[in-house]
This record gives structure tokens, sequence and C-alpha cells, in this order.
């Protein structure tokens, strides 16, 4: 141990130094390597994450999840296919809307006509459901296709067209249905073998 003086105002001050004892150049265990110091390192965590078990209210939300889980998918493609279809009349109102904003000079006569030969059919139709359903439709179609021929027209071929298809579609099933299924080929070559043994 030294006492080492100081001079100035800190020389008023005594201090003790403490001198290191010689480092013995022979011994491995009085040297430090750079990796051996934890400035320059960080130990290896010795952490390690565990799933913590499930608890009731977990349990209870994946089962509920999984019975769930066709439907939302079921739901989510209905909703795929009936969306544009949605999309599609909204803008039809939109644009109706903006029609009526404007309409044509001679639109609200025509459409009077058409709504008068529909409450017409109504009246005439009294008593029978099918009149109520036939007489009103028939009578506004015949009004609209005065106003309207080409397009009128038009509609009377495609309709056309949709009926012919579904007459052939009943026709070929009824043909189907009433005639007999087609045997075998070996049950028909056994009845001729029959028939050629008897003869």
């Amino acid at each position: 141990m030294f006492k080492v003086p100081a001079q100035g105002p800190v020389g008023m001050m005594m201090g003790v130094v403490f001198a290191a004892t010689p480092i013995d150049e022979k011994s491995p265990s009085s040297e430090l390597s750079l990796e051996e110091l934890s400035l320059y390192t960080s130990p290896q965590p010795r952490l390690r994450y565990v799933e913590p078990p499930a608890g009731q209210l977990e349990q209870g939300v994946t089962t509920v999840r999984q019975a769930t889980q066709p439907y939302i998918t079921w739901g989510q493609g209905v909703y795929g296919k009936v969306k544009p279809i949605v999309d599609d009349a909204v803008q039809m109102g939109k644009d109706g809307y903006v029609y009526l904003q404007n309409p044509p000079p001679e639109f609200y006569p025509r459409a009077g006509v058409i709504g008068f030969a529909g409450i017409l059919g109504l009246f005439l139709a009294r008593g029978s459901r099918w009149k109520k359903l036939v007489y009103p439709t028939g009578l506004m179609a015949i009004g609209a296709s005065v106003y309207y021929p080409q397009k009128a027209s038009e509609m009377a071929k495609a309709t056309g067209d949709g009926i012919y298809d579904y007459a052939l579609q009943a026709y070929v099933a009824m043909e189907q249905l009433v005639k007999p299924a087609p045997k075998p080929l070996k049950e028909k070559v056994e009845k001729s073998a029959k028939e050629e043994t008897k003869a």
C-alpha cells in the first residue's frame, strides 16, 4: 500500500492506492480471452417457451369453430354467387331512377295504359287463381307489345325458344319413363336359343 501525495488543492486530500500483485506469466488461469469477457459476449439463453394448457373456454371455442366451418364455407360460396345478382339488381334500380328523373315525353301515358290493362285483367279474373295470374299478365303484355313491338317480338322469340327446349326435354324424359328398359344381351341370346330348340 502506497500513499501518493498530490499537489494543489487536490494535495490536501490524501488517498490510498492499492498495487496489484505481479502476474505470473506461466499460469494459464490468470489470462482471460475476449470470449470470456461478458462485455463482448452474451450468455446463451436458457429459456424455453412452454405452451400453456388449453382452458375450457378455448376448447369450447375450438369445438364451435370446427362445427361451423362447413356452414361458413357454404355461406361464402352462396355469397359469391348471390352478390353479382344483387349488384345487378341495385344497378338496375339506379338506372331506373335516373331514367325516371328525365323520362321520354311519351313514357308516362304508355306506362298508364299498360298499368290500366293490368288492373282490368285483375277485375276480369275474379274467382280463379289461375285467371288472376294469366289475365293481368296477358293484358299487360298485349299493352306493352302495342307500344314496344320490336322488344315484344324479341321477347316472344326468346320465350318461344325456351318453351320449345323445355317441351323437348319433357318429351325425352317421358319417352324414357314409358319405354321399357333394354334387356341385357345375355338374356336375349338365351331367349333366342330356347325358341330355336322349341322349333
